[in-house]
């Protein structure tokens, strides 16, 4: 029984093991194993990008549209296609304020993600969808930044080069207290740090007020450290649109 136990003990180890490694090979924000990934900027100048994911999504990617025009600040959204379908004007809006728009997908169902073809097609109907505003990304976040080796020739097809960066906080989507996302965020924050916050849940809507709140808190104290914030494209000498 001892012995039997034993091998279920190392069993359940290596599965843990497979699982972790499994997880920072397909999505951690650092690994480059299927391409290059970048999560930083190669800076030391106390530059930051601010990034917002999965909108747009109101009346909070508006409150942060608001509160960056009102610092003169850009950041960078990456946009899931259906959410842009739903409030085009949000996008245009944030478009002729000086930020820049990236692709996260159409649909950020994670099923999506698993395939060839439906990777494929989910980016084309993502950049479709983005079209429709009269723009053509050319960065792209993939949703749960998940890779598989059939990203990069995807991406290539399309003209797009992947973003990584780092979450805010690892619980945001549960909305923890604004101060709580900003303190995890600021321990991050270094030169050419590229920091992912939410303005919507997988394209779907929901609450994001406390990411909104974290956001100016975040934005207050960078300001008082001499930090300056660039969009993506900037930090990365990468084009922003095709």
């Amino acid at each position: 029984m001892i012995t039997s136990n034993k091998g279920w003990l190392a069993a359940g180890a290596a599965a843990a093991a497979g699982a972790a490694a499994g997880y920072w090979f397909c999505m951690s924000s650092y690994s480059q194993a299927f391409g290059a990934f970048p999560y930083r900027g190669p800076t030391r100048d106390k530059v930051v990008a601010l990034t917002f994911d999965d909108g747009p999504n109101e009346p909070y990617t508006s409150q942060l549209a608001d509160f960056l025009a009102e610092r003169r600040i850009q950041a960078t959204f990456f946009q899931v296609g259906r959410a842009v379908l739903r409030s085009p004007e949000v996008t245009r809006r944030l478009a002729g304020d000086g930020h820049v728009i990236g692709c996260h997908g159409f649909t950020h169902e994670f099923t999506n993600y698993l395939t060839r073809r439906t990777l494929a097609e989910d980016v084309r109907k993502g950049q479709a969808a983005l079209a429709t505003t009269g723009l053509r990304p050319a960065l792209y976040r993939p949703p749960w930044l998940l890779r598989t080796p059939d990203l990069a020739p995807v991406l290539r097809e399309h003209g797009l080069n992947a973003v990584s960066g780092e979450f805010c906080h690892a619980f945001e989507v549960f909305q923890p207290r604004p101060e709580v996302i900003a303190e995890r965020a600021l321990a991050k924050a270094r030169p050419g740090s590229i920091i992912i916050f939410h303005d919507g849940v997988d394209g779907r809507g929901g609450n994001r007020a406390s990411t909104v709140e974290a956001a100016r808190i975040v934005v207050d104290r960078l300001e008082a450290q001499d930090y300056r914030f660039v969009t993506v494209d900037k930090l990365l000498g990468l084009p922003a649109y095709a």
